[in-house]
């Protein structure tokens, strides 16, 4: 079998990433690719990301173009020390305590007021920390004509509901806060005319580009949302988390349902597939994904952007990729190494 090379010098083999955003959360797929690049196997042929998940993938373009795997490393754990930095106040520094991770009071108040004053009220300035720190850390005009792996950044249309895929050639600092935009916190973000709001709420992420427009058939899913979240909410505010969480989820869920019931038609079929379903089976799915997460910290910590708690984030995210690169690190360019339809069929 032919093996697709990666984007370095050397015998890598090629895969797609696909990213999930999460807020701090993000910090967890951080590890992920820190891991990864560290391992030295992979090289990376796309990348799709929405939210934190396109911070990540920028950030990593950026640090293999200028820097190689050692300078992606660097510029990773750069950029989310920085993030970290450009919190004013602390106020998104989570308290530990017995039961777990909380925020401090005052973070508490000022997410209690987002759901009473819009964005346009409690910021009327549209003050966002991230553009400054997105201008410094990444070199858009570079990346729009030498980035050395293919992007996919979502965000989505917030007149239409449509999904909007920024590519290589339209990367800018405006396309990275479109994916990030959580309407209730910040501005839409105006981008030739049309309002951008969180690419989760169309795609998080969308999977289907890294299957049309790489060459590469390995496709790695980083995911943060949970497989099951366990018990129903009953309180307001978990309610209202759940419903978030579950709105997020839904286009990756029903997007690779779509892949494995094709997988699955087709194999049934056997010679009489046309050429759609032969690529298909032919492209590897494989998974790394944060299972407890969001039960071990809670949905609200995806603000906690302090730095104790963002390097936990990493060492969980490298810990379990090690794990998968032992179990099935092997199986990449063989294989799809997780059970595809056990995970996102009905």
């Amino acid at each position: 079998m032919s093996i697709p090379q990666g984007n370095a010098a050397d015998d890598s083999i090629a895969i797609n990433l696909a990213l999930q955003g999460g807020g701090a959360h993000g910090a967890y797929s951080w590890g992920v690719l820190d891991c990864l690049l560290d391992d030295g196997r992979f090289g990376f042929d796309g990348i799709s990301g929405t939210s934190a998940g396109a911070m990540n993938a920028l950030v990593l373009a950026q640090g293999l173009m200028s820097g190689g795997r050692e300078g992606a490393r660097q510029a990773l754990a750069e950029f989310w020390r920085a993030l970290a930095d450009s919190v004013p106040l602390d106020l998104s520094r989570p308290v530990m305590g017995g039961e777990g991770v909380a925020l401090l009071p005052a973070t508490k108040l000022m997410l209690n007021w987002t759901q009473y004053l819009s964005p346009y009220q409690l910021n009327p300035l549209n003050f966002n920390p991230l553009r400054k720190l997105l201008k410094q850390q990444v070199d858009f005009e570079a990346l729009r004509r030498h980035s050395p792996v293919r992007l996919f950044l979502a965000a989505t249309n917030a007149n239409t509901g449509k999904l909007r895929l920024f590519r290589n050639a339209e990367l800018s600092v405006d396309a990275a806060l479109a994916s990030a935009c959580l309407p209730m916190i910040h501005h839409a973000v105006e981008i030739d005319g049309e309002p951008y709001w969180d690419g989760g709420y169309s795609a998080n992420p969308a999977v289907f580009p890294l299957f049309y427009e790489c060459d590469s058939k390995e496709i790695l899913l980083v995911l943060l949302a949970p497989p099951v979240y366990g018990e129903v909410p009953t309180s307001v505010e978990e309610i209202r988390a759940r419903a978030m969480e579950l709105a997020f989820n839904t286009s990756v869920l029903r997007e690779m349902l779509l892949f494995s019931n094709v997988i699955d038609f087709s194999e049934r079929q056997g010679l009489e597939v046309g050429g759609l379903e032969q690529r298909i089976r032919g492209t590897h799915f494989h998974l790394i994904e944060a299972a407890d997460l969001l039960r071990q910290f809670g949905s609200e910590t995806k603000v906690a952007a302090d730095w104790p708690f963002l390097c936990q984030l990493h060492d969980m995210g490298y810990t379990d990729t090690l794990v998968w690169l032992n179990a099935h690190g092997d199986q990449v360019g063989l294989q799809t190494s997780f059970d595809l339809p056990g995970r996102f069929r009905l």
